[in-house]
């Protein structure tokens, strides 16, 4: 029983592990959840993550979820190159500096373009105002400002001369609002010359592969939406459209 990855490249997170689980050359069966059919809620998919959400892992008999565990737990199985992760005690704490603040700033701002551009028009048949667009991007643009001051300061990559896992859940991140007509790039050279490493760094055909849905957004236009998604999704919808 070989490892198995369970993942829908329209998530950030998913990404994350698709792009380290293929710019390390771990061997993995790639297992599509594929969100807008509501195929996280079905009883089989629940056997490996209870939680019903992607990425998830199953390896033998053993099951993991959350993004950031299944990167950890892929580095060290597999020994993977130590600027991922590193071992100098420093190094490392500053990759988790950042995943710690990742979360509620760059996750917590930039995928919420995407769900006012794009999904809650798909699911709701309602367009919402101008004006909340861009409070979304000025929260985002704070985040951004942080993350430049904070995190990259004149450094290459968050942790110095290499790539780490935190330049990889800023960038899969980052895309997100770019795939939805956002141009967060522009004007930000320091940003936009970080994300040319990042992109080098793990290979522009990777970067493009894994980002292809996401940079084809528009194409979601006429996917049937599960009714069940749609129902499990209310509570959300209802807080992002006051």
């Amino acid at each position: 029983m070989g490892l198995e990855l369970y993942l829908d490249l329209l998530s950030q997170p998913c990404r994350a592990v698709y792009i380290f689980a293929k710019k390390n050359n771990i061997p993995f069966e790639f297992k599509h959840v594929e969100l807008f059919k509501g195929q996280q809620y079905r009883e089989e998919f629940g056997k490996v993550n209870i939680l019903k959400k992607v990425p998830a892992l199953k390896d033998g008999v053993f099951t993991l979820a959350e993004s950031t565990a299944i990167l950890l737990y892929l580095s060290r199985k597999y020994n993977t190159p130590d600027h991922w992760y590193p071992s100098d005690t420093q190094k490392r704490a500053r990759v988790d500096e950042y995943l710690s603040w990742h979360h509620t700033n760059i996750r917590g701002n930039a995928g919420k373009a995407l769900w006012i551009k794009v999904l809650i028009p798909l699911l709701t048949g309602q367009t919402l105002p101008p004006e909340k667009l861009q409070e979304v991007m000025d929260e985002l643009a704070i985040s951004l400002k942080q993350f430049e001051e904070k995190f990259l300061q004149d450094k290459p990559f968050i942790v110095g001369s290499e790539i780490s896992l935190a330049d990889l859940m800023a960038i899969v991140e980052l895309m997100q609002p770019i795939g939805v007509g956002c141009a967060i790039f522009e004007d930000r050279p320091k940003l936009s010359e970080w994300r040319n490493r990042v992109e080098e760094a793990v290979g522009k055909e990777l970067f493009q592969e894994a980002h292809e849905i996401i940079l084809n957004i528009k194409e979601l236009s006429n996917i049937q939406i599960d009714p069940q998604l749609k129902e499990h999704l209310a509570p959300v919808l209802r807080k992002m459209m006051k």
